[in-house]
């Protein structure tokens, strides 16, 4: 993909998911139910309710419950026909109510419901956290002091969350500890053929390349599988991260994952696109490396050029995932369908790293 195509897709992305809308058709559901479940399961709680869905959000609807005296955030799986193992609303809850206790930041959990009896799928409810979600990755509102501080704060936020003993926290069990690329590269495969529309040349050959060069597992940590800098909210003031969100894709695996995910940011879009980040206040890719080492007790980064392949892979994975919903017409937000032509330059993206790695075609 194009940085001037992806700077567009992701001001077009920002535009269609700040801000509240009323409850789309095919995602309403019986209110007076989800009351009633309220009483019974959220301790506080006092209605009378009033439900908005969130404009973000292209797997789980996600919701604001208003009432007189708080705000509460629901995440439910969408109706209709689903992917295996995707929309795990119920891992969420799990992983987020783990680590609250610890301090770490995520929304408080109030409750979780399985029965679709109430709303028609499974859901839980969460603390509405005030803050702000930054969308544009250059942060033009913001002084160079205060761009450092907040990538810095994003990138300690994550190695406070590979640095978290997943054991202690209770979550031996949240996902198998070894070979977690693998079934990482295996599963975006399978979710890709599950939704393929159309064939793409170097989506095949990175389903032969990538599961035979995948390296070793060094680490097992808490991932979270989608960290951005949008899927978290920051202090209102403060360069000071208040809650991370959205973590359908956690589990245990690779911390690399992770971390080379948000390195994405400095070699495909906005970041890439400034000719000076000393000047503008945002860290280099080797500084951004350097400080994430520092804190999680590592010398460097391995096999960068592998992970940068497999997490554009992976993309397209998602992606293909959102045209599959559009196919099938379950898709949830108005700009799915526009999906097809960042699917293919994701493609080609990800083989020109996989060559960069050794790959040949």
């Amino acid at each position: 993909m194009s940085v001037t195509a992806d700077i567009a897709a992701e001001q077009a992305r920002e535009q269609a998911n700040t801000g509240t809308k009323e409850v789309a058709e095919s995602h309403r559901f019986d209110e007076a139910a989800l009351e009633a479940w309220m009483r019974a399961n959220v301790e506080g709680y006092a209605g009378p309710l009033e439900v908005r869905q969130f404009k973000g959000g292209q797997s789980n609807p996600t919701y604001q419950l208003i009432t007189p005296t708080k705000k509460y955030v629901l995440r439910r799986k969408p109706p209709g026909k689903l992917l295996p193992s995707a929309h795990a609303v119920d891992r969420e809850f799990r992983v987020i109510s783990a680590l609250y206790p610890t301090g770490f930041p995520v929304a408080k959990p109030y409750g979780l419901c399985t029965d679709d009896g109430v709303i028609g799928t499974w859901f839980y409810v969460m603390d509405m956290v005030e803050g702000r979600v930054l969308w544009d990755q250059s942060l033009p509102q913001c002084e160079p002091a205060e761009r450092n501080a907040i990538f810095r704060a994003k990138i300690k936020t994550l190695a406070d969350l590979h640095n978290t003993d997943y054991v202690a926290v209770g979550l031996e069990d949240y996902g198998k500890p070894g070979n977690y690329m693998s079934r990482q590269v295996d599963r975006w495969t399978k979710q890709y053929k599950a939704s393929e529309t159309v064939h793409i040349p170097e989506v095949e050959r990175l389903i032969e390349w990538l599961p035979k060069t995948v390296p070793a597992q060094e680490r097992t940590s808490i991932v979270h599988g989608d960290y951005r800098l949008d899927n978290m909210i920051f202090h209102p003031t403060e360069p000071r991260v208040v809650a991370v969100l959205d973590w359908e894709l956690g589990t245990l695996g690779e911390p690399l994952a992770d971390f080379t995910y948000v390195l994405m940011n400095w070699i495909n879009g906005t970041i890439s696109t400034i000719p000076d980040l000393e000047a503008h206040g945002i860290p280099t890719l080797d500084e951004a490396v350097a400080y994430y080492c520092s804190l999680t007790g590592r010398t460097g980064i391995h096999d960068l050029n592998w992970f940068f392949s497999y997490n554009a892979f992976r993309l397209v994975g998602i992606l293909q995932g959102i045209l599959g919903r559009v196919r099938d017409g379950t898709a949830n937000h108005p700009d799915a369908a526009n999906m097809a032509p960042r699917v293919e330059a994701l493609a080609k993206m990800s083989w020109a790293y996989a060559e960069k790695a050794g790959a040949s075609a």
